[in-house]
């Protein structure tokens, strides 16, 4: 290890790793508390979804309304990401890490208590910002705790499969709570699993700021913050309406000038939120397009094939979520496998097999018909994509935190964070639209109509993983190989 690592470890508070890539004991308990956040929190993403009815009954919801259920919590958890991986670096990683850990417990504990619309969305406003702070912090963490190599990759690894896993967990433990239990159970697990973590997390977790004199940019965190939550409203605007709506337009077009404002604002500022030199490092920009891409595509598959299955085969809407078993099982697997491809071929080919893989696997669903038996097409479809899936995602973040200060490895997994939350958030609206138009263009409605348009929406899908491959293929300059 140079001597700049080393500064760079002391600097992150961390102790020196063991040899050839093993974890230490501390190191494993650490893993675990990292990982049990990290995935709790993805599943928070989708554990809603299914019960969005009964709680509009139970709490009052108009159904032109239900959608801010999901809306206030993707608006907060991606806006403000970036901002708090910021605040991590200069505040301590653990210490925000903590705090959030707090607001999980305490949001999630009045969510599931909840007898009013307000009260709901403010919890769910308190779920996406404990998502915010936790996430990167946790990232950052768990990247300053293994070097770069065998280990950090495995751990990677690790994170990205069950963050990935935890998307399509969330649809089946919400099912099966709404349908066993209440809906509220799905706010109210939240609380054991957080007290449990701030009990174990202090004990084995240490703490990191950066030693540099620094200070929060503020004019650029509240252009920044702004500009996303624009940018991530309209896009879930246009899920709900139109691209071509008013409201979408407009959410979109302010987000396009906070944005260029930031960045003329950054180019001036002693210490910016975002040092643009980061940008242009190729493995970060390159690294973080594919993660966002990896996302777009998967998350939105999985929006197509509800709607196949609900509405082309009649499955009830528990048998869909459990259709998708075989995908998580796929990420899982990928997630482990991941590392072992990155080791031996480098991190640019697991990206662009992962995608090439993925793509096959994605336009193979353009055969399914209305007859029974495509399912076993889904099924298996579904989990060689997961598989694949989930090695571009350990590739995206191992390239994307390679080679980063840890001094600002805060940034570097806010960044990461919010790729991951731009890419969920992004995939439905445009697929949405897709299959918007070929359905309405239909000369003859019905499940024939839908079945068109999920389709058309998976040519598009497949398209957009070989676009990421070549797109990484090109430009991105690949980390040697171990």
């Amino acid at each position: 290890m140079t001597t700049d690592q080393t500064a760079d470890r002391e600097t992150a508070g961390l102790a020196e790793p063991a040899p050839d890539g093993v974890m230490t004991g501390k190191q494993r308990v650490a893993l675990i508390v990292l990982l049990t956040a990290s995935f709790t929190l993805a599943v928070d993403f989708s554990i809603l979804n299914v019960a969005l009815p009964s709680i509009g009954a139970d709490v009052g919801f108009a159904i032109a309304n239900l959608q801010w259920i999901a809306t206030a919590f993707a608006l907060c958890s991606a806006g403000l990401t970036l901002l708090m991986g910021r605040v991590a670096d200069i505040a301590g990683r653990r210490r925000m890490f903590l705090i959030g850990m707090v607001l999980l417990g305490v949001g999630s504990a009045v969510g599931g208590l909840a007898t009013t619309p307000a009260v709901l969305l403010i919890a769910r406003v308190a779920q996406g910002v404990a998502t915010a702070i936790v996430v990167p912090a946790a990232l950052a963490l768990l990247v300053g705790a293994f070097a770069e190599g065998r280990a950090r990759d495995r751990a990677l690894g690790l994170n990205g499969s069950l963050m990935a896993a935890g998307f399509t967990t969330g649809a089946v433990l919400g099912a099966l709570l709404t349908d066993l239990l209440s809906w509220r159970w799905a706010f109210f697990i939240n609380v054991p699993i957080a007290i449990a973590v701030l009990i174990v997390a202090p004990i084995v977790l240490e703490d990191s700021r950066t030693r540099e004199r620094t200070r929060l940019d503020v004019p650029g965190a509240v252009l920044v913050t702004l500009g996303l939550l624009a940018l991530l409203y309209g896009l879930t605007n246009a899920a709900e309406t139109a691209w071509t709506d008013p409201v979408t337009l407009g959410a979109l077009a302010a987000a396009a000038v906070l944005l260029t404002v930031f960045v003329l604002v950054e180019r001036q500022a002693e210490f910016p939120l975002v040092p643009l030199g980061m940008l242009v490092r190729s493995n970060v920009a390159w690294g973080n397009i594919a993660g966002a891409l990896a996302f777009v595509t998967e998350t939105s598959l999985v929006f197509l094939l509800t709607l196949y299955l609900q509405d082309v085969l009649g499955y009830t809407p528990l048998a869909a979520g459990l259709s998708f078993a075989l995908l998580g099982v796929g990420t899982v697997l990928g997630g482990l496998v991941g590392p072992r491809i990155i080791g031996r071929f480098g991190n640019k080919a697991a990206i662009v097999g992962g995608f090439l893989v993925q793509a096959v696997a994605t336009l193979s669903l353009v055969i399914v018909s209305d007859a029974p038996e495509s399912i076993w097409l889904v099924l298996v479809a579904t989990f060689v994509g997961g598989v694949a899936n989930l090695v571009v995602i350990v590739g995206f973040m191992v390239t994307a935190t390679s080679g980063v200060p840890a001094s600002e490895q805060g940034l570097a997994t806010g960044l990461t964070t919010m790729s991951q939350q731009v890419g969920i958030t992004m995939g439905t609206p445009i697929m949405s639209a897709v299959l918007t138009a070929v359905v309405l263009g239909s000369a003859v409605q019905g499940p024939s109509a839908v079945l068109a348009g999920v389709t058309a929406a998976i040519w598009v899908n497949g398209a957009i993983c070989v676009a990421g491959a070549l797109a990484v293929a090109m430009f991105l300059r690949a980390r040697p190989v171990a």
